[in-house]
């Protein structure tokens, strides 16, 4: 692999789509967000939430048991689980997210400022039934059983959020943004994931009662703790 001093979002780019799910995998074990004996969810909703092939998928699981950052279990309580002692630092496709941290900050303040705005339109334009699809995602997320299935929904939640305001550009743009921030999200315990969950609630409810001003909070709160609670928040 190519060195990995170039800048930040061009040393993501360099990597294949095996090296990051390792890499994401990798580091949600070192920072703790997977547990040791934590089962992973199937490969083929690990290939869906993190936007790869499942055969990639599959074949990144393989390897991160190979180097023990993994284990594999045979029976009805198996599966891939998180290694009882994960071995940590063994890969070193983490280095080029941890380079990425600025970048990371200015696509989560890009987004700020874009989804503020987009929550303020859509109080005033969406109709029932993008209301409709939207409380049926937050029910969705609240009854997910893993973090991939929470993250497919919750990137339509926020990809249908910018429809309703009812200007395509400004969907097209925030869209844009969302799924290359979403190239840096890691697997995280459900439990964060329902109280971001229960923000989406709310939001829906402001957009429900057309309150653009309570809808554009609760949006400035939902994307600013992702400075602290993503990765780049939680490495020392």
């Amino acid at each position: 692999m190519a060195a990995l001093g170039a800048p930040a979002l061009a040393g993501i780019r360099r990597l294949t789509a095996l090296d990051t799910v390792r890499a994401r995998i990798a580091m949600a074990v070192d920072l703790g967000l997977l547990k040791p004996g934590e089962r992973l969810p199937p490969s083929a909703e690990i290939a869906k939430a993190l936007d790869v092939g499942e055969i990639t998928a599959r074949r990144a699981l393989i390897s991160l048991c190979e180097e023990g950052v993994l284990e594999r279990r045979r029976g009805r309580a198996g599966g891939t689980l998180v290694a009882e002692r994960p071995a940590a630092g063994r890969v070193r496709e983490i280095e080029a997210y941890q380079a990425a941290a600025g970048e990371v900050h200015r696509l989560i303040d890009q987004r700020l400022v874009l989804e503020c705005g987009i929550a303020h339109l859509a109080a005033a334009n969406i109709g029932q039934g993008l209301l409709d699809e939207l409380r049926s995602l937050v029910a969705a997320m609240e009854d997910a059983p893993s973090w991939a299935e929470f993250h497919t929904s919750d990137e339509r939640f926020h990809l249908l959020l910018a429809q309703a305001t009812g200007l395509r550009s400004a969907a097209d743009q925030y869209g844009a943004v969302v799924r290359e921030l979403y190239g840096y999200y890691l697997p995280y315990p459900l439990k964060y994931l329902r109280e971001s969950n229960r923000e989406h609630a709310e939001l829906v409810a402001a957009l429900a009662a057309r309150e653009a001003l309570k809808a554009a909070e609760v949006a400035r709160r939902h994307v600013e703790i992702l400075h602290r609670t993503m990765f780049v928040g939680l490495l020392p």
